[in-house]
């Protein structure tokens, strides 16, 4: 027998061992294999928290407690932001209106823009000066929205998390400033920090950091008329008059400017997304009842929109929601029903915080930890997540990843 022969002899037995080996011992299914890892995975969900996972095509393909009401937390805001764009619109912006009356008053009607800053009033202050150029009093007008302290705000809190809302509110109703050289100092270039604010630095027991401003004696709109009287003074034009609460009477009164916020509706998401801001989501609560039901806007008429939005859009039945930040305890819905918002809310989710192959929201409290958004697969595939972990010391940021790594492959 020859070398070549032998050779082909070898070859011919290899390859019918190996279709042996394939025949009665395959090779390990792919699916089998994710099955066993999504299964590990449910076994992190303890009695007290839930997971969905839906692929592209909204198939589930695991699901543990999915229909028990959890605390969702601050994921909530995701369908906050549904809501917003619903009722106000993908293009809405905010606005704040500013009139002289007979007097030489200056009134400021606000309309709950939640991201007015100094930027803006510097902005105004020119816009201003180009109209007027005698001011008496300036006439702060907040009757827009009912003050509001929504369910879960501590009011004894300085963290920024916890401000109050209102129509008229500069910086997010906060104030941040350090100390130097012995004198307070305003912790942000762009803001002035004026003595009205001073004041109430030194009436509170912090020394740096940021101080709210609550509705409490109209803190927050008088801190917004007193940053527009500096900005004012500072471009030449000083107000002669008090710095106070009123009305704006649209019969006598002339509207002089009408200033629209730079950022849109899905800028203002896209903010409220990514810092998790109490204050803006409660905001945008608050101009979504204004709007169904006329003003004032409360948080109530709000929170009867979201939930009439979640029922007859979302077909969602299982919502319990008193505010739209997720703050409060009292807040609830299963991880099936979060995962209608979660497809409602596809088209946005370039508005979510990202990284790698995940695009997300958390949330947090004390025992309380949530986590809802999409994961990117192979192939263009899209998966559809949503764990909330009531357990304390339970992290769900600890699940996702475990899911990234298996559902990214």
């Amino acid at each position: 027998m020859n070398c070549k022969r032998k050779n082909r002899i070898t070859k011919q037995i290899i390859l019918s061992f190996c279709l042996f080996l394939l025949f009665y011992f395959p090779a390990p299914n792919i699916c089998f294999c994710a099955k066993n890892n999504l299964s590990y995975i449910k076994n992190l969900i303890s009695d007290n928290d839930a997971i969905v996972v839906a692929d592209s095509d909204g198939k589930i393909i695991i699901e543990k407690n999915s229909g028990k009401k959890l605390v969702p937390a601050s994921i909530l805001k995701i369908l906050t932001s549904l809501a917003a764009f619903h009722y106000l619109g993908h293009d809405y912006r905010f606005f704040t209106e500013f009139y002289m009356d007979k007097d030489s008053n200056l009134k400021v009607k606000g309309f709950g823009d939640p991201l007015l800053t100094s930027e803006n009033i510097n902005d105004i202050a020119n816009k201003l000066s180009l109209e007027i150029k005698h001011i008496n009093d300036i006439v702060l007008d907040d009757s827009y929205f009912n003050s509001a302290i929504p369910p879960g705000i501590t009011l004894s809190s300085a963290q920024p998390y916890d401000s109050p809302n209102g129509a008229l509110c500069t910086n997010f109703n906060t104030v941040n400033f350090s100390v130097a050289n012995g004198k307070f100092v305003s912790a942000e270039s762009q803001t002035p920090l004026i003595p009205f604010a001073i004041n109430l630095i030194k009436k509170s027991d912090i020394r740096h950091g940021r101080i709210l401003l609550s509705s409490e004696n109209n803190e927050n709109s008088l801190y917004t008329g007193h940053l527009i009287s500096w900005f004012l003074d500072e471009k030449g034009i000083k107000p002669e008059g008090q710095i106070k609460t009123g009305t704006v009477f649209y019969k006598t009164d002339k509207l002089i400017l009408k200033y629209y916020s730079p950022f849109s509706m899905e800028d203002v998401v896209s903010k409220l997304l990514f810092y998790s801001n109490n204050y803006i989501a409660n905001q945008l609560v608050l101009a979504i009842g204004a709007k169904m039901h006329s003003q004032p806007g409360t948080l109530e008429k709000g929170v009867f929109e979201i939930n009439d939005y979640a029922k007859n859009i979302l077909n969602i039945y299982d919502l319990s929601i008193i505010e739209g930040s997720g703050i409060s305890r009292n807040n609830s819905i299963s991880a099936k029903s979060f995962l209608k918002i979660l497809t409602e809310f596809k088209p946005y989710m370039h508005l979510m915080k990202h990284n790698d192959n995940e695009y997300f929201k958390t949330g947090t409290l004390n025992g309380v930890s949530t986590r809802a958004g999409y994961i990117k697969g192979p192939k263009g595939r899209l998966y559809t997540f949503v764990i909330l972990t009531n357990s304390k010391g339970k992290s769900a940021e600890t699940i996702s990843k475990r899911l990234c790594y298996l559902l990214g492959r």
